[in-house]
């Protein structure tokens, strides 16, 4: 029993020191967020504040505010619409074989190999030839579109661990393409949507190239508007890392919340195969 203690306390041990290591950048941000402007320099950049100065998250919150609404705005709609199209994607891939799958499974999962960087011009371009540069739209057909390959990949091996037999026992009650999926697979797919969703929307809420690239300032997502936070000349640390933590805590909640159901959804089959 005493030899079964002593090995937990050595796997507890890398994970605490990882868990500090992680979190190091996040007691930085939230110290430096609460300080004064004169207390932020280099040779304090550890210390606790003197006092708690909540006027730096007021005024982050007051210049990133609109933007935190288009970044909502944005992500959602991205994350819902690339979840669904991925969940029928790997429903179709997983379990009605039809000639030529094995070809285009493998060019879907292409998708998340290119850089984005690589496609930005003619990105530009459709987007203006298609009159939805400049807005959210545009932005949120962007990040359904490079999320396809990614959920197609959960939702097919997801979908691969079911067993064949339900959806037979389906087509012999009558059971045709779309109602065994909403009716048999869709009821159960729970665990994977929680997977690509999560993963979806810190994605999109995390992007910047294609954010800076295909919106207008008055459409900026919060990734954008925090880099324009910054003075040309003076950088008022402590509100641009009080503004860091407001742009970050979306996300943060997800995964403090919603982390072992992410968890649970990997543990399930979402991503073996």
């Amino acid at each position: 029993m005493k030899k079964l203690r002593a090995t937990r306390w050595y796997i507890y041990i890398p994970l605490i020191l990882m868990s500090a290591f992680y979190l190091i950048p996040l007691y930085l941000m939230l110290i430096t967020g609460f300080k004064g402007f004169e207390e932020v320099n280099l040779k304090t950049m550890w210390a606790l504040p003197h006092g708690i100065q909540l006027d730096n998250f007021i005024e982050a919150y007051q210049k990133l505010a609109p933007y935190m609404w288009n970044s909502l705005n944005m992500v959602f709609p991205a994350a819902i619409i690339s979840s669904i199209l991925g969940s029928i994607n790997g429903y179709v891939l997983a379990k009605w074989k039809f000639k030529g799958a094995d070809i285009i499974f493998p060019i879907i999962l292409f998708g998340m190999f290119i850089p984005y960087q690589s496609i930005l011009i003619p990105l530009v371009e459709f987007m203006k030839s298609a009159n939805i540069y400049g807005g959210l739209p545009g932005l949120v057909l962007t990040h359904v579109i490079y999320g396809i390959p990614i959920t197609t990949l959960t939702f097919r091996n997801y979908y691969a661990t079911i067993p064949k037999e339900l959806l037979e026992a389906s087509r012999i009650d009558g059971c045709g393409l779309l109602t065994s999926y909403w009716y048999i697979l869709l009821p159960i797919s729970a665990p994977a949507f929680v997977v690509v969703i999560i993963w979806q929307f810190t994605s999109a809420w995390n992007d910047f190239l294609f954010a800076v690239v295909l919106t207008s300032p008055s459409n900026w997502p919060v990734t954008v508007a925090l880099n324009n936070m910054a003075g040309s000349q003076i950088i008022a640390w402590n509100v641009q890392m009080a503004g860091s933590f407001l742009a970050a805590l979306p996300t943060l909640i997800i995964y403090v919340f919603l982390g072992r159901y992410f968890l649970r959804g990997l543990i399930s089959g979402a991503l073996k195969g």
